[in-house]
């Protein structure tokens, strides 16, 4: 996993470079090390629901304080950064998801869960605002490929962690949680040369961004407003996924552990595609056109998701994902082009937005499990894309660009 990358010898605006392929392979890379660390958490609820005694209610509340975590602190971060670019800090914050992933594997107490669920959303609170600069800053002007290529990587590893944990953790148990403290480990020796690679091309470069707003403050203030409310209603959506879809395949349809991973591992995989497809397809056609579609473009296929029998759940886990997934890299690249020179800004807030509202959905779903039964909650959950009609109230493509 330790890439050897080059220092930059001359200066250059963002633009007028080439992408810059291997930081983009490695720090996608290190978001799927990141990743497979977040998902394994979800991913071994099952195990430790058993284990522990745990009430959905404190499923939820594990995964609310893993989200809050980084949401609280990753906006925070990503406006700090924007003023003093710290790109060396990406290895700490990795360092910090390596003892959490240790702590999930020897927790003996609830309690020693929770602290090691927040030390893994510290450690994504500091890698999402900086890493997301890192891949602007190798992008070569493509912007939505490279936020895309960005994402694929943590995608993959959230689709990757079901099946670690299905195949793995679920047959050698929960200590063999902390053999992926490994793969951390030599996340954090890439992240230290992506640093440092970072440091040298920011301290090369003679070009200060542009920050002057295009459009008038309401309007991006409106905008901003909008992408929120459909980042929430996406990851509403995903929430009950990642968190609950596990236990209503089982539920439902009587599946083992394994089997329950699988499912999840599908509808994961779909959305490791999809994140790729939309930053490409954005470059192509504008991320707006891709806003719409994913977003709303879901509503049939979530609709008929519980009324649906096995096999066919598997296939709609798929297109969900995949359609859903694509909508995120575009309102990134959307946001940044609305708030110019605020990319760690605006990467801590809707990646620090998704995992907050993603907690909060969490363990406001598990309580309504808890209460009304866990097909019921995805029942409820089925007509959320339907808020992709405030996409409407977005600025165009061309009068944002002028």
């Amino acid at each position: 996993m330790t890439v050897q990358i080059t220092q930059p010898t001359t200066p250059s605006p963002l633009r007028g470079t080439g992408t810059a392929w291997t930081v983009l392979v490695a720090i996608s890379a290190c978001h799927m090390i990141n990743d497979v660390m977040q998902s394994m958490l979800a991913a071994i609820y099952p195990l430790l629901r058993e284990e522990f005694s745990l009430s959905y209610t404190q499923i939820g509340v594990m995964t609310l304080a893993f989200q809050v975590t980084a949401s609280l602190l990753q906006p925070l971060i990503g406006i700090a950064t924007d003023r003093h670019p710290q790109p060396r800090s990406l290895s700490i914050g990795m360092g910090s998801t390596f003892c959490g992933v240790l702590l999930l594997a020897f927790a003996h107490q609830y309690w020693t869960l929770l602290t090691g669920a927040m030390l893994v959303g510290i450690g994504s609170a500091v890698f999402h605002p900086e890493s997301s600069r890192v891949a602007r800053l190798a992008s070569g002007g493509r912007f939505g490929t490279a936020q895309s290529l960005f994402q694929l990587g943590g995608n993959f590893g959230q689709s990757l962690g079901p099946l670690l944990a299905a195949f793995i953790v679920v047959p050698l148990g929960r200590p063999a949680v902390a053999w992926f403290a490994v793969a951390a480990a030599l996340g954090v020796a890439t992240l230290y040369q992506v640093g440092n690679w970072a440091e040298g091309r920011r301290r090369a470069s003679t070009t200060k961004p542009d920050t002057t707003l295009k459009l008038p403050r309401n309007v991006v203030i409106q905008a901003i407003v909008v992408l929120a409310l459909l980042t929430f209603a996406k990851n509403i959506y995903g929430a009950a996924m990642t968190s609950y879809f596990t236990f209503f395949t089982i539920e439902k349809f009587g599946l083992g552990a394994q089997g329950a991973q699988v499912m999840l591992f599908l509808f994961l995989a779909g959305m490791a595609g999809g994140v790729m497809l939309g930053g490409i397809v954005g470059d192509r056609v504008g991320p707006l056109r891709v806003i719409w579609f994913s977003i709303l473009g879901v509503l049939p296929f979530t609709l008929a998701l519980p009324h649906v029998g096995l096999i066919p759940t598997a296939v709609l886990a798929v297109v969900i994902g995949l359609i859903m997934a694509s909508a995120f890299p575009a309102i990134v690249v959307f946001a940044q082009e609305l708030v110019p020179g605020r990319t760690g800004m605006i990467a801590g807030l809707f990646f620090g937005f998704a995992f907050g509202m993603g907690g909060i959905a969490a363990a406001a779903l598990g309580g309504m499990a808890d209460i009304y039964g866990i097909q019921q909650v995805f029942l409820y959950c089925s007509g959320l894309p339907v808020l992709g009609l405030l996409a409407i109230l977005l600025p165009s493509q061309g009068r944002l660009r002028g």
